[in-house]
């Protein structure tokens, strides 16, 4: 599989967004395309204004990203690859600023409470943001030292700010996983190790309909590293996405599906692509 081709990838928030550094990180010779919302980053693909998307699906400590939960479904695009991006938050002022002026400290909904003990030392009062980059460009705008953000080192650089504090959050674990999109599938060799397939599907309405559909799974020696639950309107917990280490077109995976048919229905293949290395890594039990 190769990036060659591609020339834009798109991600949600402003430049310097930690979506905005995966990018950078997996791909440093793209051009990013900042997008307002998910949906918009969804588009941008679909619609050929980008050809790619870095979407944030999981986090260590705030859990999954709900809204892309919600959009993967709806949306047809394709996984080509994942990112493990470690997630370390800085304190951002204005140049010459110091941490004693700081009252207002602004950023994104799920960075705030990853830096809950440091703000409650620093006792200030927290503002929520969009996203962090947009937060550290506000601050940026308004020239205020009573306002600091919790941005990323890149945003600081972008914007002209200091960096006040590293590594604020309250463990050193914090992990974002993203999802590559592409409108296009692109599959490694078959024989190739170290591959997850992503599916959805929903049950059929049968006694231990969800049982029976993984069973294939499990007696074809499948591992199931992700199983997500979506509710409809009436809440029924009817669609399922999973993450399968194995590839689709695999003699296992086939049998695998085979069964998957018999209890489920609108089986939806995803993608299906290399592992990252922080995934082997956890996986082998390395630090």
């Amino acid at each position: 599989m190769t990036f060659d081709k591609y020339k834009k990838i798109a991600f949600q928030g402003a430049h310097g967004a930690y979506s905005d550094m995966a990018c950078r990180v997996v791909f440093p010779d793209l051009e990013t395309v900042p997008c307002d919302s998910f949906d918009e980053a969804f588009d941008a693909v679909m619609q050929g204004r980008s050809d790619l998307a870095m979407i944030p699906v999981d986090n260590t400590i705030a859990g999954r990203v709900a809204d892309v939960h919600h959009l993967m479904p709806q949306g047809d695009l394709f996984i080509i690859g994942e990112h493990f991006q470690p997630i370390n938050h800085m304190l951002l002022g204005l140049p010459n600023s110091k941490i004693e002026d700081i009252k207002h400290v602004h950023s994104h909904v799920h960075a705030i409470p990853q830096c809950r003990k440091f703000l409650n030392d620093l006792d200030v009062k927290s503002h929520v943001h969009a996203d962090t980059a947009g937060a550290a460009k506000e601050i940026a705008k308004v020239k205020d030292k009573a306002h600091a953000a919790i941005a990323s080192e890149l945003a600081a650089k972008i914007y002209g700010l200091e960096i006040l504090q590293r590594d604020i959050e309250d463990t050193n674990h914090n992990v974002t996983r993203f999802l590559i999109l592409s409108a296009d599938p692109s599959f490694p060799e078959v024989d190739e190790k170290n591959v997850i397939t992503s599916l959805l599907f929903e049950v059929r309405n049968i006694p231990a309909s969800l049982y029976k559909a993984l069973g294939g799974f499990a007696t074809n020696a499948l591992s199931m590293s992700k199983l997500e639950s979506y509710v409809d309107d009436k809440f029924n917990a009817a669609r399922f996405y999973c993450d399968i280490e194995g590839h689709h077109e695999s003699p296992e995976f086939g049998r695998a599906l085979e069964e998957l048919g018999f209890f489920a229905k609108d089986v939806k293949l995803l993608g299906t692509y290399r592992a990252h290395p922080f995934r082997i890594q956890q996986s082998n039990g390395d630090e």
